[in-house]
């Protein structure tokens, strides 16, 4: 893993967007704190499938304990309760 700064990646961008498609994670700096970070789109991914997976064990067992659920319809009332009003 790198640490570039923000010029640095502006400068020479193609090669850090190589770097990471061949699995490297490069971390940004700004003002020389660790701002961000570029990452392969796999490690993305991979977090992404992760956080699913933990929501639909969630999800189970709340069932299996007989919690109650909701319907997609109460779920978006509660999101954007104007649209419902």
């Amino acid at each position: 893993m790198s640490e570039i700064s923000t010029r640095e990646l502006r400068t020479n961008l193609a090669k850090y967007l190589d770097a990471t498609e061949a699995g490297e994670q490069v971390i940004i700096l700004r003002d020389g704190t660790p701002a961000t970070a570029l990452v392969p789109l796999s490690v993305v991914e991979a977090a992404n499938d992760a956080e699913d997976e933990m929501l639909a064990r969630e999800t189970a067992a709340r069932l299996a304990a007989g919690e109650k659920t909701s319907s997609m319809a109460e779920v978006l009332a509660d999101i954007f309760p104007q649209a419902h009003s």
